[in-house]
């Protein structure tokens, strides 16, 4: 089985890690996608997304002394993104850029949540980290992102075909790696250091067969 947001993040993930990033909307433009996705266009959507990427990159680096894998923060802050862009309120005097740093950075903060609650090795008001500014982070800082995901009711049943048919591009071994790594497939999301662990091969070769498979997923969608 796929999960449909999974799907939805891989060519968004191939773009990050290709650092090919659209350029920036001008207000005009971005309030002539924001008027058409209100209108639920989806074409829109995917524009509105794919043009905020850099942001996703931006905050992340925030996270550099976390000690968590930059491949992984840039899956989580995808995420975000394409939460913040379906659950935008068309009504709100905040900038949809604004929003979505929130978005990303609250859905980076869960995820570093998760991991020590995992681990069970610190209590809420130990440090996790710091930012790039050499601030702390504590796990009481994070705030829940009260926005219910759209995206799996949004998401259109061609565009889910499309990318189904690209993974088939993938080798057996690429195919194994994204799936592991986005639960696709029946498989739980897994960490590039647990699926080297698996495989008895280094997380290096992980992540780059994962980018390989990816920006060929990225260049296959957008040919």
């Amino acid at each position: 089985m796929f999960n449909l947001l999974s799907l939805l993040i891989l060519p968004l993930i191939g773009a990050l890690n290709s650092q090919s990033f659209p350029e920036v909307l001008s207000p005009e433009e971005e309030a002539k996608y924001l008027a058409l996705w209100e209108q639920r266009d989806l074409k829109a959507r995917d524009i509105l997304i794919e043009h905020n990427l850099r942001l996703v990159a931006h905050i992340v680096k925030k996270f550099e002394n976390t000690r968590e894998d930059r491949d992984d923060l840039l899956s989580i802050g995808a995420f975000g993104l394409i939460k913040a862009v379906d659950t935008y309120n068309f009504k709100s005097n905040t900038k949809l850029a604004t929003y979505a740093a929130r978005c990303i950075e609250n859905e980076i903060l869960m995820h570093l949540r998760s991991n020590k609650k995992r681990k069970d090795t610190s209590s809420l008001f130990a440090p996790i980290g710091e930012d790039r500014e050499g601030n702390e982070i504590h796990l009481n800082d994070i705030v829940e992102d009260p926005s219910p995901l759209a995206s799996e009711v949004l998401i259109a049943e061609e565009q889910n075909a499309r990318i189904k048919e690209a993974l088939k591009i993938l080798t057996d071994r690429e195919l194994e790696i994204i799936s592991r790594r986005f639960g696709l497939n029946n498989h739980f999301i897994e960490t590039q250091r647990e699926i080297a662990k698996s495989l008895k091969i280094s997380r290096s070769y992980v992540s780059r067969i994962e980018k390989r498979a990816l920006t060929k997923l990225y260049l296959y969608l957008k040919g």
